[in-house]
């Protein structure tokens, strides 16, 4: 029977009351494990009412209080995320290893923002002018709305909702639909960890709760990740409903690889790269960008790796786990047949897998198509799965140009051992995110994460020193006092509370 999968609103569990629901498969088994409520706009106001009724509480918490919580959370994140793994390769399809990282990535943010007391001072001038001093504070928008993707279901809530919590925001989560277990796993550690109902809600749903948020007048900001057509839709209805709204698209990740590059590590960062969670990943290396006369060897390397990776369940202990769904599977492979179709040729065919895992999962093996050209779908498009295809050109400059032609401009890498070379690519380059023989740039919690071009709509990136402003508002005062005083008597040692 499958699992009723409901809201967190208010600090409880609500079930769906709106009559509608999706199913919930195991990528790995085909099976429907769950059923996952859908709600309408009735619920995505309750759940918002519920965040600016604790708003006010919220905001005038201490620092030193909200820091306190932030800790605890991230105590109690660390104790038991093999917990919240299973569930996302439950889920998900992802192997468990790869689960395990992607929540240890998302605590990073958790760390960082538990330094907010830090992250959230201002700036004093004493004697601006004669008698007059003048100081900036930070403060909290107030209820914000997270909008997740299916492909980190852990850790791109966790970019957004550490720093929204911890600078005295309250959060409106709505996860994807196709895993949606994880952010109710996340709300009931957030209450162990002393969160106060209300701050923290999670509401289950699909467009109509996405247009809702869009338009609730009640919410100060909209936080997406997902494709470059929704993240544009986002990014439009947000901001003309007068919200901000940092809305983070798609990609089409170019791996430039250099003839003095060394092949071997190349070839290893390709493959784990491009392969790694089915390559569901906005930071998958998709595109590799073969200079000189080095294509041939390269690509061979690549493709005998990829030939000794067991696709699986991610149970198992496998290298590859399934896609997402039946249906995101069938497109990704459709893209591989017309790709064969348009002239590219494949080296390394996923189609026909033999997977370690049931027969109905939802499988495709790593694959490899050589001699694509840009006009190619199977590069102009973001397929956002185990694809990795290969283009050639003569020298750096056109490849450097290539990458910069691109649409997308979300992250980059390249592969050399010339100094000069790299320092020359990463202040050309026309990308967010860039890897200097690191094929997946994905910054530090205390650097921001995002993209340039269509990779991103609005002008803050996620956490960092962009997501403390991202979810605060300044204020500048200027004050003059003719004769300050106090009194009293107290011998205690000060402390915070």
């Amino acid at each position: 029977m499958p699992t009723r999968i409901p809201h967190w609103i208010d600090g409880a569990v609500r079930a769906g009351t709106s009559g509608r629901t999706s199913p919930v498969t195991d990528p790995a088994t085909g099976e429907v494990t769950g059923e996952v409520a859908l709600a309408g706009v009735e619920e995505v106001d309750a759940a918002v009412a519920a965040a600016t009724a604790a708003f006010p509480a919220w905001r005038d918490t201490s620092l030193t209080r909200r820091s306190a919580v932030l800790f605890r959370f991230r105590e109690l994140l660390n104790e038991r995320k093999p917990e919240l793994a299973a569930i996302i390769t439950g889920e998900h399809g992802k192997v468990l290893d790869d689960a395990l990282g992607e929540v240890s990535r998302g605590q990073e943010v958790v760390e960082f923002a538990c330094g907010v007391p830090h992250l959230v001072k201002g700036g004093f001038t004493e004697n601006a002018s004669t008698g007059v001093d003048v100081h900036s504070v930070r403060q909290p928008l107030g209820p914000v709305a997270i909008i997740s993707p299916f492909n980190f279901p852990a850790m791109v809530p966790m970019w957004f909702f550490p720093v929204a919590i911890a600078t005295g925001n309250t959060v409106v989560l709505k996860p994807s639909e196709k895993d949606p277990s994880a952010a109710l796993w996340m709300a009931q550690l957030w209450q162990e960890a002393g969160l106060p109902d209300g701050v923290f809600n999670v509401v289950q749903g699909d467009k109509v709760a996405v247009d809702r948020l869009l338009e609730h007048p009640d919410v100060q900001s909209v936080s997406f990740v997902g494709s470059t057509p929704i993240a544009r839709y986002v990014y439009e209805n947000g901001t003309r409903a007068g919200k901000r709204v940092q809305a983070l698209g798609g990609a089409k990740n170019h791996m430039l690889v250099l003839p003095d590059a060394d092949l071997d590590l190349a070839a290893d960062a390709a493959v784990n790269a491009g392969f790694g969670s089915a390559g569901e990943r906005c930071m998958a290396i998709s595109t590799l960008v073969a200079v000189g006369g080095v294509g041939d060897d390269l690509v061979a390397r690549i493709a005998e790796r990829a030939g000794t990776l067991r696709t699986g369940d991610g149970r198992r202990g496998c290298d590859m786990g399934p896609l997402v769904t039946r249906e995101h599977r069938d497109r990704v492979a459709g893209y591989v047949d017309a790709g064969e179709e348009a002239g590219a040729k494949v080296v390394v065919d996923g189609r026909d897998v033999q997977p370690d895992g049931a027969e109905n999962g939802f499988w495709l093996g790593p694959t490899v198509l050589d001699h694509v050209s840009t006009d190619m779908t199977v590069y102009t498009d973001e397929i956002f799965g185990p694809v990795l295809v290969v283009l050639r050109v003569d020298t750096y400059e056109e490849g450097v140009a290539l990458i910069n032609a691109n649409q997308y401009g979300n992250g980059t890498a390249i592969f050399t051992n010339d100094g000069g070379a790299a320092r020359r690519f990463q202040h050309e380059v026309q990308v967010g995110m860039i890897g200097i023989n690191v094929p997946i740039p994905v910054p530090m919690a205390y650097y921001s994460f995002g993209g340039w071009k269509n990779s991103l709509f609005g002008d803050s990136h996620a956490h960092g020193t962009e997501g403390v402003h991202f979810f605060t508002r300044g204020k500048v005062v200027t004050s003059r006092w003719l004769d300050p005083s106090h009194g009293g008597l107290n011998l205690g040692f000060p402390k915070n509370s």
